[in-house]
């Protein structure tokens, strides 16, 4: 039984999560936002203390959690059954992210990881790599895009409304920044799928796009 598979690729920003949430509960889909992967690893291992260093250790504690995905209106990430969205975001969690992430055998637990996501009725799998490396056979993908300048205005705008200080050029310029590094990295490069449907979101609506994505798999 072939189980369908929408892939939503995209830069920091382009508003991937909020679009491919508001897909997967129209479609009744499963959800993985793989962006949360190495997250979550993150706070497995320093919830079990564990030794950074211990790759075979690591290895296990990948293997071993289990992960849901809730897309309400925001993301809700559950760790064996706790609610860890909260952690998710701590400078902690994103600096031993970026250390289990480095691990050759972690990247191929978590690659499995991100392909058992796939169930029926079907799935769709926000990230950067998901029509590229992950679900290449993916007969439905979208990147999704729009100008670092915009991007950096939505970002801005979230910054405020929360009651935080932003500087909108330093956002910018931070945006392109990461563009740059997303681009030129060895493993799994932000990259567009040749038979994706790109989709440039800076003049669009929220549920313009939303609706250009449902009629791609309709």
């Amino acid at each position: 039984m072939v189980i369908p598979v929408l892939t939503i690729d995209g830069p920091s920003g382009a508003g991937k999560g909020t679009v491919s949430r508001a897909v997967a509960k129209k479609l009744g889909w499963n959800y993985l936002d793989s962006g949360s992967i190495y997250r979550s690893l993150a706070v497995a291992a320093l919830k079990q203390q564990a030794d950074f260093g211990n790759e075979a250790l690591i290895v296990n504690i990948a293997k071993a959690m289990v992960l849901e995905f809730d897309c309400g209106d925001e993301l809700v990430v559950r760790l064996d059954g706790v609610d860890i969205t909260g952690q998710l975001g701590l400078e902690s969690t994103g600096n031993a992210a970026s250390i289990v992430a480095a691990l050759p055998e972690v990247r191929q637990v978590l690659l499995q990881k991100q392909k058992d996501f796939k169930k029926l009725p079907g799935l769709v799998a926000d990230g950067r790599d998901m029509g590229t490396v992950v679900f290449p056979e993916a007969k439905n993908k979208v990147f999704l895009t729009a100008s670092a300048v915009e991007r950096a205005q939505r970002r801005y705008k979230q910054l405020i409304e929360k009651g935080i200080d932003a500087n909108l050029i330093q956002i910018t310029t931070e945006i392109s920044e990461r563009d740059r590094r997303d681009m030129e990295r060895k493993t799994a490069p932000l990259a567009i799928a040749d038979d994706a449907l790109y989709i440039d979101s800076s003049d669009m609506t929220l549920a313009a796009v939303i609706e250009e994505v449902l009629n791609l798999i309709h």
